[in-house]
């Protein structure tokens, strides 16, 4: 500062630097603004000086820094107390209590000072008149700190009862603290309850319901309600974030992530702060800080990831193992100081406690974007003998039966059972049955690569005397040739298993379960033909692929249907051909059959106790009745296959199904539950290595459902963590819009203007390509009312202009008006000439009414709605010319100022007048506007109309409409002010 400012000036830089974020920056301000308020030779500049310098410093890491400027304040106090005026005054007795329960956090502070402190703050306020409730409170946190529970449990009692006056802290705050006791005494339900009024809004402060928030987290889960938790971790760390004064609620944030599985986000939240491992001048809160980084970074260790590299202090790189090691040491040397100043082992022991906390829930999906922590590869420890040993080879008899009974079952882990038998056996353990059922799964688990082992297991099955089941095994390894691509070649490898297997079946030589093998082989060929006809010229219902594998699919179901009740297998088949007529029936357009089909197949599956099969066409059924406009049959066909698959699922198929169930359910306004499902669908694309693709639209999706809840701060974690992952190729610039736009919304509920700005504008900047413009428009003109709410006037002004543009190219008569009326509100804030730029911006929005009224008389809607535009255009004309007078305009400009005013009013009550009923609550608006300007131009009589005409408007209106009574009482009091100046 090169010039020293007046009092008044340094009022207003102590505010503005009050404004600023938390932090060293704001307390060096305060320093310089208290060199500036001694220069003035102003007692009380002084002292307000000082005062900021406290309050900053209380507010910050350097919390130690605030008992001087206190110690000052007390002194000018003591010798000079009529230099304070009243709200100084108040600010000096209620730093006390920052001072008092601050001490206790400074280790250096003797134990007798602090509870001298404690006596002088108790003396001094009954000196002023003032309760005991703030002492008692006080007193409680030195209490509890210490250790010494049972003068803690007396100081909450007498804080309770003690009355609330001018010193209590804020109810928030005080909720805070008591439930924190409760909690803290295992009472974690009531707790919760005691802070409801803080986490709805009933009481909030300038940390409210940050720390309440923060408190929360463990006690919710500790409970069950980790639904809870998660909501109230996004919320409330999203408040902790930019405060640096409040490390311990942060360090709660990340103790939050370590218990739940969310490694990968609590080392963000560290990497975030590295100043928190260091900062000293609050060593309670560094203390707690480092325990939690302890427990974090063992947590790591313990899953193998000891030589991680993870976020420490400044100066080295840290593995997870190093910074654990580091972290304990120091955490527990803090403890140690404090308990030696409290001559107790409390402090070291609660630390201890929380280092050592097992995980609380094994994974709670946050449905944020975070770094995974990949465990190192752990060896499962060999299964136990029938004699309890573990290192005794496996029974093969066992194995093989376990394998024949989960192939006779079709389950899905008959594969991976007669891996297992391979494995154990040895060449000549098998008989060559054996050894054709374990080449014929070891070419099914091959998938598209066991064409040469199918044909090995037919060779094996001809051997042991079973040549059903060898043209079974070839007509699989001619399935497998069409999935490769190759159905002109897997046809012809068909053909001969097919006619010979007939031919067997019909000589008696083979069964029911080795003929519907081969036909299922063969109809699943023919479908295949038909889906690569569809993706090459399009298939219709007249194709010859269409119709011979319609032919197949109905040959497999004569032949298995009647004997499904006896066999588990030929029952699938039955049930899979049902499915491909089905496919084919959607192929030719027949939605609706096949929806029919799809659902007696899923029924059959289930029925033959074979529900994995039943998850793929139940899957593909949810997007057929979806289509045909059927959400309940879609909702109950996605929630079945969630159902059937949740054991057989890969993480892949999870996500996709959770993530069509959160689609129906948000389409039939369920935002809820839809939530909960694209929460589910983020996490399972994660598991399964989809999380940049797949899982970035179900965090997109599942931002836009909680934003649907009014779920802002929650949405808006989501949605800021989302946006890196969202690209144009993968995810279309339709979706990246859509997430800045409803951050857009979400920001602006927050009180976040001038980041709810930056989002639209750069959705606008997406959207300004479009053939299509009325996005851009919109998002200019969102854009430019944040930035009018920020106090970025030119900036806003650019924007509506840019709005404005946009909404006449458009021909939207309403969108221009709207943009060129706020844009006259904002000409008149500026200085000079504002007035009468605002006058010819209003103007405009006039003409642009006028001059657009619709040719058709026939249009009456729109034309009642331009009638409706223009009246609330004058009405707010003449708003923004009353408003326009200062503090230096004489009487006779404002004399015409309001004339000038009451002219538009006037206009506007008859514009809404025209409309009738539909327009009421606007007219009488007007009515009452204009009155009070009559009042104010001396027309008493003209203004008691006005009143009466409201009265009578509503003379029949509903005495619980608050707009009505609102009118009611203004009328009122409209009528008293005219007969006191009558």
């Amino acid at each position: 500062m090169t010039q020293s400012m007046d009092f008044d000036a340094l009022r207003r830089a102590m505010q503005e630097n009050y404004e600023q974020p938390e932090g060293p920056a704001r307390n060096a301000r305060a320093e310089l603004l208290l060199a500036e308020a001694e220069k003035l030779n102003i007692p009380l500049a002084v002292i307000e000086a000082l005062g900021h310098q406290l309050k900053v410093y209380n507010y910050s890491s350097e919390k130690d820094r605030m008992f001087v400027p206190f110690a000052r304040l007390l002194r000018m106090w003591d010798e000079r107390p009529e230099d304070f005026d009243e709200y100084e005054t108040h600010s000096l007795h209620w730093v006390f209590k920052w001072v008092s329960s601050g001490m206790v956090g400074q280790p250096h502070v003797p134990l007798a000072s602090i509870e001298k402190w404690l006596g002088e703050m108790e003396h001094r306020y009954r000196l002023a008149g003032h309760s005991e409730r703030a002492v008692r409170s006080t007193e409680f946190t030195v209490a509890r700190s210490i250790g010494d529970l049972a003068r803690a449990e007396r100081a909450y009692t007498a804080w309770l009862a003690a009355d609330r006056d001018t010193m209590a802290d804020c109810h928030a705050c005080e909720l805070h603290d008591q439930g924190w006791w409760l909690a803290e005494r295992g009472d974690d339900a009531e707790a919760l309850d005691l802070w409801r009024p803080v986490l709805e809004g009933e009481y909030t402060c300038a940390h409210e319901p940050h720390a309440v928030l923060a408190s929360s987290l463990l006690p919710l889960l500790r409970l069950g309600r980790p639904d809870e938790a998660r909501a109230h971790h996004l919320r409330g760390f999203r408040l902790v974030r930019p405060m640096e004064s409040m490390r311990g609620a942060y360090a709660d944030h990340v103790e939050f992530c370590a218990l739940t599985g969310n490694e990968g986000r609590a080392l963000e939240l560290l990497a975030e702060r590295p100043a928190y491992f260091t900062d000293a001048g609050e060593p309670r809160s560094r203390m707690d800080f480092l325990a939690v980084v302890a427990l974090l970074t063992d947590r790591l260790t313990s899953l193998g990831l000891g030589a991680q590299t993870v976020p420490g202090p400044a100066g080295r790189t840290w593995t997870a193992a190093e910074l654990a090691a580091h972290a304990r040491v120091e955490a527990l040397s803090l403890a140690a100081r404090f308990d030696e100043r409290n001559g107790t082992a409390y402090v070291s022991g609660r630390v201890r406690e929380r280092m050592e906390q097992a995980p609380l829930v094994e994974r709670l999906p946050l449905g944020i974007r975070a770094t995974p922590t990949v465990a190192a590869p752990m060896r499962p420890a060999p299964a136990p003998s029938a004699d309890g040993t573990a290192d005794s080879e496996p029974d093969l008899a066992a194995l093989l039966a376990e394998a024949r009974r989960l192939s006779a079952a079709l389950h899905p882990d008959s594969v991976a059972a007669w891996a297992a038998v391979a494995e154990t056996a040895g060449d000549d353990d098998l008989t060559p049955r054996d050894r054709a059922e374990l080449t014929d799964h070891e070419a099914m688990g091959l998938g598209p690569e066991g064409v040469e082992l199918f044909a090995r297991a037919a060779e094996l099955y001809e051997a042991a005397g079973d040549p059903g089941e060898a043209l079974a095994a070839r007509a699989r390894g001619a399935y497998v040739l069409a999935l490769s691509g190759r159905t002109r070649e897997a046809l012809a490898a068909v053909s001969e298993p097919y006619e010979r297997v007939l031919a067997l079946f019909a000589e008696g030589g083979t069964g029911v379960q080795q003929a519907a093998s081969v036909l299922v082989g063969r109809a699943r060929i023919l479908l295949q033909r038909v889906h690569e006809a569809a993706e090459t010229n399009g298939a219709g219902d007249g194709s010859k692929a269409l119709a011979a594998a319609e032919t197949a699919a109905r040959e497999l179901l004569a032949l298995a249907e009647p004997e499904a009740g006896n066999d588990v297998l030929v029952a699938s088949r039955a049930a899979e051909a049902q499915a491909m007529l089905g496919e084919l029936a959607a192929h030719a357009g027949d939605a609706e059959g096949a929806a029919e089909l799809l659902t007696r197949a899923s029924q059959a599956f289930v029925a033959a106790r074979l529900p994995w099969f039943a998850v793929e066409y139940e899957a593909r059924l949810t997007g057929i009745a979806r289509h045909l406009g059927d959400a309940e049959a879609a909702e109950h066909a996605a929630r079945a296959a969630l159902e059937h698959g949740a054991a057989f699922l890969e993480p892949t198929g999870h996500a996709q199904l959770h993530l069509q169930l959160a689609e129906i359910l948000g389409a039939t306004g369920r935002f809820g539950p839809a939530a909960d499902h694209a929460l589910e669908a983020s996490h399972w694309a994660d598991e399964g290595g989809e999380g940049p693709t797949l899982g970035a639209w179900a965090r997109h999706q599942l931002g836009g459902f909680l934003l649907r809840q009014r779920r802002w701060a929650e949405a808006a974690e989501v949605l800021e963590s989302v946006l890196p992952e969202l690209s144009a190729q993968t995810h279309g610039d339709g979706a990246i819009v859509q997430t800045h736009w409803w951050l857009g919304d979400c920001l602006t509920e927050l009180g976040e203007h001038r980041e709810a700005a930056e989002h639209w504008l750069r959705a606008a900047e997406f959207a300004r390509h479009w053939p299509e413009q009325r996005d851009h428009a919109m998002l200019a003109h969102l854009a430019a009312e944040a930035l009018g709410h920020a106090e970025l006037l030119p900036e806003a002004e650019q924007a509506y202009a840019r709005a404005g543009d946009l909404w006449r190219s458009l021909g939207n008569v309403h969108g221009l008006i709207r943009s060129l009326r706020a844009r006259a509100w904002l000409a008149v804030r500026e200085e000079g000439p504002g007035l009468d730029t605002a006058r010819e911006l209003m103007g405009e929005a006039v003409r642009a009414c006028e001059d657009k009224a619709p040719d058709d008389d026939k249009d009456d809607e729109a034309r009642e709605q331009l009638v409706a535009e223009l009246a609330q255009t004058h009405r707010q004309f003449g708003d923004l010319v009353a408003r326009s007078t200062r503090d230096d305009t004489d009487d006779e400009a404002i004399h015409a100022l309001f004339e000038e005013a009451l002219a538009h009013v006037t206009l506007a009550v008859a514009g809404f007048l025209s409309l009738g009923e539909d327009a009421l609550h606007s007219r009488t608006d007007a009515q009452l506007a204009a009155g009070w300007l009559e009042a104010d131009l001396e027309h008493p009589g003209w203004a008691a109309a006005r009143a009466r005409e409201v009265l009578a408007a509503y003379a029949e209106g509903d005495g619980a409409d608050k707009t009505v009574v609102a009118r009611r009482a203004e009328a009122e009091r409209l009528l008293r002010a005219t007969e006191s100046s009558a």
